[in-house]
């Protein structure tokens, strides 16, 4: 499997501080990877650096070989990047299928005028049923964003970084605000959502350890801005000691 994503001794400072420390890192296509860690462990630093949000101190990042330490999310997206944030980043006053539209849209240098004439383009409207259909929102189309629930938020805001047509998309803690019981249906609908649209790679940041177990191919997991393990799942969670200092919990001692 080919490299997609790296860092190279990437470091990040703010003043004395040392938000993450040379960090070298690399994502291949194929791959489910899980970015883990306590608060304060870089985690956030880590996924704006890999997503053009900042730019490192020391280090480079470069996504099919090419820097792109501080491009923005703008000029990543058209290079074939998407992150969907963890807070839902909606329009309230947009339909459905006026939100969808304007990802299609952004990824196809149109002007404003044609936006508000989204609906009449076929290959627009084409795109936008697509993706509503992958994530279940082909009965919403013509619903404002504002009157959807919450796990339909989430999805739309999910569903408008895949229209991106990304070869890699982040996602930064899909699961947030949704209620335990839709969070395995709504990991399934991303995963099937992946294979169809054709993505190759998806980095996950996710605090709820049994998603984390049982949907990536592979745990980042750092702390005090470094990375503390890079490991399949399986001997990740081998290390009880490992886990723990993830998690902030101490190891249960056999026979204590």
């Amino acid at each position: 499997m080919s490299i997609i994503l790296e860092t190279r001794n990437v470091s990040k400072h703010y003043g004395d501080y040392r938000a993450l420390q040379e960090v070298s890192l690399s994502f291949r296509e194929g791959e489910v990877v899980a970015i883990v860690g306590p608060n304060g462990a870089g985690k956030t630093t880590l996924v704006n650096l890999l997503t053009g949000l900042l730019k490192p101190t020391h280090g480079d990042v470069l996504f099919r070989g090419t820097s792109i330490a501080g491009v923005g999310p703008v000029r990543l997206a058209k290079l074939g990047m998407a992150r969907a944030f963890q807070l839902v980043h909606i329009f309230p006053e947009l339909t459905v299928s006026e939100a969808i539209a304007s990802a299609v849209i952004s990824q196809q240098n149109r002007n404003l005028d044609f936006w508000r004439n989204a609906s009449t383009i076929e290959p627009v409207r084409q795109r936008v049923e697509e993706v509503a259909r992958i994530f279940g929102l082909q009965n919403r189309l013509d619903w404002l964003a504002s009157y959807l629930s919450q796990g339909e938020k989430k999805l739309l805001d999910i569903a408008s970084a895949f229209a991106l047509n990304p070869q890699l998309i982040l996602l930064d803690e899909p699961t947030s605000g949704i209620s335990t019981s839709d969070k395995r249906p709504l990991m399934d609908t991303l995963m099937d959502a992946a294979k169809k649209a054709g993505i190759k790679t998806m980095l996950l940041v996710e605090h709820d350890m049994d998603l984390v177990s049982e949907y990536s191919t592979r745990i980042i997991a750092l702390t005090e801005g470094r990375v503390l393990a890079d490991l399949p799942p399986k001997e990740f969670f081998a290390d009880p000691h490992l886990a723990a200092a993830i998690v902030g919990k101490p190891p249960v001692e056999l026979g204590a």
